[in-house]
Formats: structure tokens, C-alpha cells, sequence
């Protein structure tokens, strides 16, 4: 047998190494140990193989032969044998081969033997007869061991032993198992294809698991309607215990051990009373939320308040009735396993009323919390400090532990973030810790100020393990609670969250970025996971940026180029996620589209839908008459995002309708608008109204101003001919030309103003032109001046001609545009401005852009982008 432990195997080789190896070596290889041992799973080994790599590895199932049994103790607990169940059914969805169930003695060669310690008697016989240690499981938090015995007294030739420290040890032990051999842990709430083997052997060997570093580890289901509520009122008939059974085995099969439940208008133990029996059985430590006291739902105050007493939710006011109302609550209650929130907020998640004063709360929140912990002991009959308590310092409760409140000592203190997933208060460093030790509410959804963010994931893995690093190294280890909103589409940082609690010293900075192909591998297969892992980091990246309830036509810099370049980003992001979802074999696409698809598309759609607006309104403001154009962009997008939304909802044959109704435009303030979402008001351009020129450049001190042809400040049109702005021409934004080119241009110009930083005698000129070959025979010639000063007059195409077919003419036609450059004597301006006055002497020429270069130009393929600039 041999250990598989991490950190002694690293510390074993890096004692060793360092007899060998200088220094610089020793560091370098202790970050690629550091960095190759990020734990995501209950072990730090992959044990499951298709075919034995020795003569001891353990067959599972070997190719065309019977699974090996599930061997158990029926008098374990239920969550453990609901859970062996599960193994069998996962098994056989991986091999097609359904394992048997045995409850006694079992005379087969191979078993898989499963069991807690001291509470399944082939376990114990086993530890008793020293084929299993139990140094890894006496008096062990959650721990389990897998390991093969040979020969075990207890029958066969062989064993698979699945053994834990406790009931949900075990389960995760199982649960392991079934990872392992394929069954991802979101194979029911991210539909993920199971891939077959014929055969599966586990490597022969002990593998622990070793204590989880944070002892509670759940989620919150909040903020639920309308996607949750309604999803589950249209699947289950409510959230009810047929719909959390689901939740139950899915906090499970993460190693998770600890719920808050759905809380908006919903009362988890009285909508359905098998729900704390159902999570009790499951093995789910229960609790309710920082302002749900003593296992009782707001909603049932809602519901009942009026019996208790005058029905104010006042401890000032209604003392007794509120200790009535939570003793009926905890006699409930109290026989499953809580973790029991203590403390009081006002009704509907406010601050408590009725003091007038910061300490008078205090003193109050004092006595309600010894109150409570009387209830406890009245009911229980034993010491408060027997039944586990957390009070959670959630937004102004945190003032009264600053100013010293007095906490009993077995009693949990659940700091919390500022619900954009930033700490507020860890523990002093250099000052004795609270006995009862810390804990930490954490968010990935949020419901308030100043902005909800509730629709997709808004949240950077990097932020999140530098602030739950943070929180751990400051001794936070009691309580990690994740607010995961409606759980779907949350399901990477709730995984990473709760990986991440289990083991936080496994993760750091330079393994962050292996995370996300890891999260995938078992999802849509390891050879894509790569790809989809950079498309998921990349999302995460820009959604972090700012949320999408926050996005607006004002976020990002229109004149700057800034808005194109992110919603750009954003659309070839779009591009890259769709050509490898159109490349996948048909059984992963519904869990691509719900992990990756479907958010890339959804943001890089409001990405575009903005853009658009901002175009629009720019463009409105200036009588420009492509504001209309914008104004379509902005509705079929708004359209498109209903479309998506849709799309998202009949995946599946339908199983997630409603998961992504909730509102995500239109907001003005933190609460979502009424009515769902709302379409941006546009503004169009009446033909009749619109104007041309009046543009004004700046500089932008870079000393070059860089112009669009078409915005010009003023125009001069021929005696025959006008000036006409051809859209999209060229590399940017449109050629400009005077038309028809049967006429000629005697007093054509255009002019255009511009602003300067510094003054110079001179300048440059740069002219981008079309392609105009010399087709008059002689040349096409333009004339240019600066502030009415003295004309420069050149020829932009004169050399293009077949003698120089290879040197300019076929290259200059491959590039598209004609470059001159000039230099020109800058006069004093007559006013703050400056001003550029060209000339067409021929027809048939095309302006693309004009650059004044005071020395600042930089050589790019699209001729910079145009400097800012006002319209008059």
C-alpha cells in the first residue's frame, strides 16, 4: 500500500531535492509542485483506468463481466445507503453494467465495501483485524478514505474499500467514486453527458481524502424570482422537497454540507414539511439567512405574525410574541442538524428599528441573542454551546461587533462581503480569535444597491480567490455561505467556491488559470476543454469589467474607440464559442450552450445592443441621418436578446423554462423595472432635417489630429457637381468624392476644422485617397492650405501607370489606398481654430482621411483612429 497525500509527498521531494539542487532550481521547482497540485476534487489522484495497470488494481467492471457488488451495513446511515444507491445507478450509466446490492456476507471475489466508521459493522471489522487504518477517520471531520484490501477476512478475494470519518464523509467518498469513473457533479443541473467505458479498475493503493479546511460549506438560493420560482413551479409544483432533493445531491456531490434555502416569499419548512426531513436524510446541515433567526423563514412571520401577540416584527415592542414565534420554530426543528442563525434585522431584510441609538442596539441585540440561546437550552436540555450558532454581522449588524459586542464564545461569527465580493472585516491579526472561531458570506448574485446583478455570472475567478485567500488566511474557517442566486447559471464559481473550500491552500496565483479547462474536462471532454476554458476566462474577464445591469450606451468611451473595441471583443468571442459549440458531437451541446454558448451570446448581443445605442444618440445628436441605422441595430438586438432567452428555454426538451426570465435591461435603479425588461429609447433623424459638416477636431496631445473625410466642417460643390459620401469605401469609415465625374470641379473644396495643442510653423500633411488610376493620362491633382495661407498643389497618382506596374501600381491596388504626404507652412489662425481647406483639380478623385501631423503620428494599417471631435 502507499499514501497519495500531497503535501507530504511534496515536502518528501522538496527535502530531498534540496541536497541536490542550487537554490533557483529548488524555487522553480516548487512553484511547478505548487502549481500542479490545485485540488478540484476529494482526492488529489485520478484512481479510475480503463484497463489495470497492475495485477492488484481493482476491477469495477471488467470488459464482459459482472460489476463487482456494493457491499453496506443497513444499519448505516440513510443518506449513506441513498447515496451507495446513487453509486449503482452512476456505474451502470458508465458501464452498462448494474452493480448488485449486499447487505450481509457476500461470497464474491471482488466487493466494493462501503461504510462509516462506527456505524457500519464490516468497516470496524476490518479496522479491528487491521486491514483498514483508521488514522485518517477517528475523530476526523468529513474525511474518507478509498484504498484495496486483499484477502479481507470480511469474504472475497478483494475489496474496494469506500470508508468515512462520518456520514457525509462517506457520501463524499462515494461520491468520489462516481466523478471519478465520469458522473460530473452537475450531470443533472448542467445536463453533462456521461461517456461509456466497457470497463473501469481502480488503481490498487490508499487514498485519502484528508479533513476539509472550512467545516461548513454551502450555498444560498436567493433572489429567486422570477427564473427559480418560476422553474420550479412549472417542473415540480413548487420549491418543494421533489425540487430540492435535486439541490441536496448536487451540494453533495461538491462536497458541500450546508444550505440555506430559497427565501423570497417562501417558508422551507412549512411549504412542504418533508423538506428538513428529506435535507436531514440527504446529510445537509440547515440554516436560514442573516435575518431569518432560530430556523424560522421571514415568510412564516409574513404569514403568521398575527398570532403572536400585536404581529410587529419589534423585539421593543413584542418581546414575547417574537420568543413564542422561534420557540415554536426551534421545537420544530431541533432534532435535525441546524446551524442555527442567531440575532435579529428589521422585517424585510432592514435594519432594526426602534432604538434611536447605536449602543441601545447593541445592548438589545445582545439580550435578543441570550434569549434565543435560552430557547435553545429549554428545548434541547442541554447547553446552548451543544447546538452549533452563527450570527451574521451582514451590513449594519456589523457596526455593533466593531463597538464591541459581546458574543458568547461557542457561538460563530459569520462576517460577510460588501455583497460584491469584497471582505469587509477578518479577524485582527495580533488579537486572541473568538473561541467559537469565523465564518464568511460570500456573493456571486446580489440583490441591492447599486445595481442588482442577478442574470449570468458577473464574477472573475481571480477576484474570488483573492478575497477568499484573504479571508482564510486570516483564520476564517468555520463557514463558507456562497448567495448563488437561482444556482444555475452560477455553476462555476459555486463549484469553484466550494473546491476552493475544501482545500484553499491547494490553489494560487499561478495555478488559477488551469481552473477553468479542469471545471470542463469532465463536461464536454478533455481535448476541448482547452479551447472552451479560454472562452469561459475571457467571458468571466469581460463580465467582471462591469455587470450587465450596469451596461450602458454611457460605459465606454464612444469617440475614443473604446465601445467598438469591447463590443468587438465581445462579438469574436461570440464567434470563437459558436464555431466550436457548431464542432461538437451532439451530446454536449446542451451543456455547452448552458456553460458557454449561451452566456457569450447573451452578453455580446447587450455588448452590441449598447453600442448601438450610443452610436444612435451620437449620431441623432448631430442630424446625422445614419442615427436611423443605429436605431434598427438597437431593436433587433433587443429582439434578439428575447430570441436568446427563448432558445436558452427549450433546451433540454424544455427542462429549464423560465431559469433565464430574469429582467437585465432597462435599469434605473437597483430594483429590476417593472414590467421586465425594457427597450432603450432610440431617436431617429428626419430626412428632411438632417445636416452634414460642422465637425470640430482636437488634437488629443499626441500632437496629430487624424479626420474622416466625410466630417468635414464645410463644403463647396462645383457648378455641376456635388459632394457625395460613399459608406464603407476604403479601410475605416467611407470615401468622399464629387459627382458625377463627367464635370468639372472649378470651386469645389472641402474644409476642415481642427484644434491644435501647440503651435508649429509647419506640419504634415497626410492624405489618404482612393485608388484612382491616372486614367486621364497626366495625373490627378489636388491643391491644400492652412488657414488661407499659400496653396500646395501635387499629383497623387501621376507614377501609376504599367511601367511601374510591379514597384507601385499592382501595389498600390492591393493596398486600396493612394498615401501623400506634405509639407505645409501653418499661418496664424484668425481664431482659436485651425483650418484645412483641399481641392480636387480633377475629377474622379476620393478622400478617405486627413492627418495633421505635428510630429505624433504613428504608422498603423488603418491610419490611426480619428481624434475626437464636437459637432456645431
Amino acid at each position: 500500500m502507499f499514501t497519495t497525500n500531497p503535501s507530504f509527498s511534496i515536502m518528501n521531494a522538496t527535502t530531498t531535492l534540496f541536497r541536490n539542487l542550487s537554490l533557483t532550481c529548488l524555487l522553480v521547482f516548487s512553484l511547478a509542485l505548487t502549481v500542479a497540485a490545485q485540488q478540484t476534487s476529494g482526492l488529489a489522484s485520478e484512481i479510475i483506468t480503463t484497463q489495470p495497470q497492475s495485477d492488484v488494481d481493482f476491477p469495477i467492471v471488467s470488459e464482459g463481466a459482472e460489476a463487482s457488488p456494493l457491499r453496506y451495513d443497513a444499519n448505516d446511515y440513510e443518506g449513506v445507503v441513498r447515496a451507495i444507491c446513487d453509486l449503482q445507478s452512476d456505474i451502470d450509466t458508465v458501464t452498462g453494467m448494474q452493480p448488485e446490492l449486499v447487505t450481509s456476507e457476500s461470497s464474491a471475489g471482488h466487493q466494493i465495501i462501503i461504510g462509516t466508521l462506527g456505524k457500519s459493522e464490516v468497516i470496524d471489522q476490518l479496522v479491528t483485524e487491521g486491514k483498514l487504518d483508521d488514522k485518517d477517520l477517528k475523530d476526523k471531520w468529513e474525511s474518507f478514505v478509498i484504498t484495496t484490501v486483499e484477502n479481507p477476512s470480511t469474504g472475497g478475494d478483494q475489496a474496494l474499500v469506500i470508508a468515512g470519518s462520518n456520514e457525509r464523509g462517506t457520501i463524499y467518498g462515494i461520491y468520489e467514486l462516481s466523478k471519478q469513473l465520469g458522473v460530473s457533479p452537475w450531470y443533472w443541473w448542467a445536463d453533462v453527458p456521461v461517456d461509456q467505458r466497457a470497463s473501469a479498475y481502480a488503481s490498487s493503493g490508499y487514498y485519502t481524502s484528508g479533513e476539509p479546511a472550512v467545516k461548513y460549506r454551502g450555498i444560498f438560493i436567493n433572489d429567486e424570482e422570477p427564473a427559480f420560482g418560476g422553474w420550479a413551479r412549472e417542473k415540480f409544483g413548487g420549491i418543494n422537497s421533489d425540487m430540492y432533493k435535486h439541490v441536496f445531491e448536487l451540494i453533495l456531490r461538491l462536497r458541500g454540507n450546508y444550505m440555506w434555502p430559497a427565501m423570497w416569499g417562501k417558508a422551507f419548512n412549512e411549504d412542504d414539511p418533508k423538506n428538513p426531513e428529506l435535507a436531514d436524510k440527504y446529510g445537509i446541515v440547515m440554516g436560514t439567512s442573516h435575518h431569518e433567526p432560530m430556523m424560522r423563514a421571514q415568510a412564516e412571520w409574513s404569514a403568521h405574525g398575527d398570532e403572536y401577540n400585536n404581529g410587529e416584527w419589534n423585539y421593543l415592542t413584542n418581546e414575547e410574541g417574537l420568543k413564542q414565534f422561534w420557540i415554536n420554530g426551534f421545537e420544530r426543528n431541533h432534532e435535525y442538524e441546524n446551524l442555527v442563525t442567531l440575532g435579529m434585522r428589521g422585517d424585510g431584510d432592514m435594519e432594526m428599528e426602534g432604538t434611536g441609538s447605536l449602543q441601545k442596539n447593541i445592548d438589545l441585540m445582545e439580550k435578543i441573542i441570550a434569549d434565543q440561546r435560552d430557547i435553545i437550552e429549554n428545548v434541547t436540555g442541554k447547553s446552548a454551546s451543544e447546538t452549533p450558532q452563527v450570527w451574521a454581522l451582514y451590513k449594519e449588524v456589523l457596526q455593533y461587533y466593531e463597538q464591541g459586542m459581546e458574543v458568547p464564545d461557542d457561538v460563530i461569527i459569520l462576517l460577510a462581503d460588501d455583497n460584491w465580493g469584497d471582505v469587509r472585516k477578518l479577524p485582527e491579526l495580533n488579537e486572541e480569535k473568538h473561541p467559537g472561531g469565523y465564518g464568511m458570506y460570500y456573493h456571486v448574485d446580489y440583490h441591492g444597491a447599486p445595481r442588482s446583478y442577478r442574470w449570468l455570472n458577473m464574477n472573475q475567478l481571480p477576484h474570488m480567490w483573492e478575497q477568499l485567500q484573504l479571508t482564510y488566511d486570516y483564520g476564517v474557517d468555520k463557514v463558507w455561505i456562497l448567495n448563488v442566486g437561482d444556482i444555475k447559471p452560477m455553476e462555476y464559481p459555486t463549484t469553484f467556491f466550494l473546491d476552493m473550500a475544501w482545500n484553499p491552500e491547494s490553489f494560487n496565483a499561478h495555478n488559477l488559470k488551469d481552473y477553468a479547462e479542469k471545471f470542463l474536462e469532465d463536461k464536454i471532454g478533455a481535448d476541448r476543454a482547452e479551447e472552451a476554458a479560454d472562452i469561459l476566462t475571457t467571458a468571466s474577464k469581460f463580465n467582471s469589467r462591469i455587470t450587465a445591469e450596469l451596461l450602458d450606451e454611457n460605459t465606454f468611451n464612444l469617440q475614443s474607440g473604446e465601445f467598438q473595441q469591447v463590443r468587438d471583443s465581445y462579438l469574436a468571442l461570440e464567434a470563437r464559442a459558436l464555431r466550436q459549440y457548431k464542432d461538437l458531437p451532439k451530446r454536449y451541446e446542451d451543456v455547452y450552450y448552458q456553460l458557454i454558448l449561451f452566456p457569450v451570446q447573451a452578453m455580446a448581443n447587450l455588448y452590441d445592443m449598447y453600442y448601438a445605442l450610443a452610436m444612435n444618440k451620437k449620431l441623432a445628436a448631430e442630424n446625422d441621418l445614419r442615427a436611423n441605422y443605429w436605431a434598427d441595430h438597437v431593436v433587433e438586438a433587443f429582439k434578439r436578446d428575447s430570441a436568446l432567452t427563448e432558445e436558452f428555454h427549450q433546451i433540454a426538451d424544455g427542462k429549464w423554462n423560465h431559469m433565464m426570465d430574469q429582467t437585465h435591461i432597462g435599469y434605473e435603479s437597483w430594483t429590476q423595472p417593472k414590467g421586465g425588461d425594457q427597450m432603450p429609447e432610440v431617436n431617429r433623424v428626419d430626412s428632411s432635417e438632417a445636416t452634414q459638416g460642422g465637425y470640430i477636431f482636437n488634437e488629443a496631445n499626441n500632437d496629430v489630429v487624424v479626420m474622416e473625410a466625410e466630417h468635414y466642417y464645410e463644403n463647396e460643390a462645383a457648378d455641376n457637381a456635388k459632394w457625395t459620401v460613399i459608406p464603407d469605401l476604403g479601410r475605416t469609415l467611407s470615401g468622399i468624392a464629387l459627382m458625377p465625374y463627367t464635370e468639372q470641379t472649378d470651386g469645389a473644396s472641402l474644409t476642415y476644422r481642427f484644434n491644435l495643442d501647440t503651435e508649429a510653423d509647419s506640419v504634415k500633411l497626410r492624405t489618404i485617397f482612393g485608388t484612382t488610376l491616372p486614367f486621364n493620362g497626366e495625373g490627378h491633382h489636388v491643391a491644400a492650405s492652412l488657414n488661407g495661407g499659400e496653396e500646395v498643389v501635387w499629383n497623387i497618382n501621376e507614377n501609376l501607370t504599367w511601367e511601374n506596374n510591379y514597384s507601385l501600381m499592382y501595389p498600390t491596388a492591393a493596398a486600396r489606398i493612394i498615401e501623400t504626404e506634405q509639407t505645409m507652412a501653418l499661418p496664424e489662425s484668425s481664431d482659436d481654430t485651425h483650418r484645412l481647406t483641399i481641392r480636387p483639380l480633377d475629377p474622379g478623385v476620393v478622400f478617405h482621411k486627413m492627418i495633421i501631423d505635428e510630429g505624433g503620428y504613428v504608422e498603423t494599417f488603418l491610419k490611426m483612429s480619428e481624434s475626437s471631435y464636437v459637432k456645431e
